[in-house]
């Protein structure tokens, strides 16, 4: 009798069907070449911010460096001193930039916060169009330009510059960022508390003034908080309406003193002790701004968080 043949290896057998969990290790076909990409596009992202926070950061600790050997209280509640005398402050600046900063939110914040409510709740027709395209076009056209204007129907009619011009100034740059802002947000309230409020009897404007509105507070004073820090620094308007005062000036039909004026005129002076003032002016300003946006982005972070 012949042999019996040897017996045939087995068939080689796929690792994943022994362990299914072990396919998942495995790199599939251009896996590779996806996690290389991925890591170059987040490197490059990451490369990206730090090239825009170096400039950021360099200008922020330069302007502490030069202003925060000047900041004291009697920087805050001491009027400016006359050439050549040291000391002195800028209180009448800081009451004036308050002062102008709470005028254009007294004019520009009923004006805006209607506007956005009148876009978002009805939004149709051709004053809907006007409307938006205005606040559109507004927020692109230069503050020095709406300056001008203020200038040329305020100033010039009451034949003197005045706080009142300046503040009317500020509340123009700031409506359409409020508008927007306020648009935006009421449309992101869900549309079953609308339709709820209605259900139950409540008129329209009562819906849309005490459901809507009161749901997208806190991203409407987001917004606001933006636009309050965008005028916090405008120094061409105030030139053409505001003007100056070297005094203390609470009336708003006078000449008002303004940080970024003030700033202004001290930094292109030819004497040592007005520049550096105004470098503390600028750390001032920078700080008012920056805690405006703090304020902005904490009141955002609440908001998105309570919507969830």
């Amino acid at each position: 009798m012949s042999a019996a043949p040897p017996p045939l290896p087995p068939p080689p057998r796929d690792p994943s069907l022994v362990d299914p969990g072990r396919s998942l290790l495995i790199a599939g076909p251009g896996e590779r070449a996806r996690h290389l990409r991925s890591r170059f596009f987040t490197l490059l992202c990451t490369l990206s911010a730090v090239v825009v926070l170096v400039p950021l950061f360099s200008i922020f600790l330069y302007v502490l460096r030069r202003g925060l050997k000047g900041l004291s209280l009697s920087f805050f509640i001491h009027l400016p001193a006359p050439v050549g005398e040291l000391g002195g402050g800028m209180g009448n600046a800081v009451l004036g930039t308050l002062t102008l900063i709470g005028l254009a939110c007294v004019i520009g914040l009923p004006v805006g916060i209607g506007a956005g409510i009148y876009l978002a709740e009805v939004g149709r027709g051709k004053l809907a169009t006007a409307v938006r395209f205005t606040a559109d076009v507004l927020g692109g056209v230069p503050s020095i330009s709406i300056g001008v204007f203020v200038y040329a129907f305020v100033v010039v009619a009451m034949k003197r510059f005045s706080g009142l011009a300046g503040g009317l100034a500020l509340a123009v740059v700031m409506i359409p960022t409020v508008i927007r802002t306020t648009e935006e947000l009421l449309r992101l309230v869900p549309p079953h508390l609308r339709e709820a409020s209605l259900g139950l009897g409540v008129s329209a404007w009562r819906t849309s003034l005490f459901i809507v509105l009161r749901t997208a507070a806190p991203g409407i004073a987001t917004g606001v908080m933006l636009a309050v820090a965008r005028i916090s620094g405008e120094t061409a308007p105030l030139l053409f309406t505001a003007f100056n005062n070297r005094y203390w000036s609470t009336e708003i039909d006078r000449p008002m003193a303004s940080l970024p004026v003030q700033i202004l005129t001290y930094a292109t002076s030819p004497y040592q002790e007005w520049q550096d003032q105004a470098w503390t002016g600028a750390l001032v300003l920078i700080s008012v701004i920056f805690f405006a946006s703090l304020l902005a982005r904490i009141a955002a972070s609440r908001s998105l968080g309570a919507s969830r």
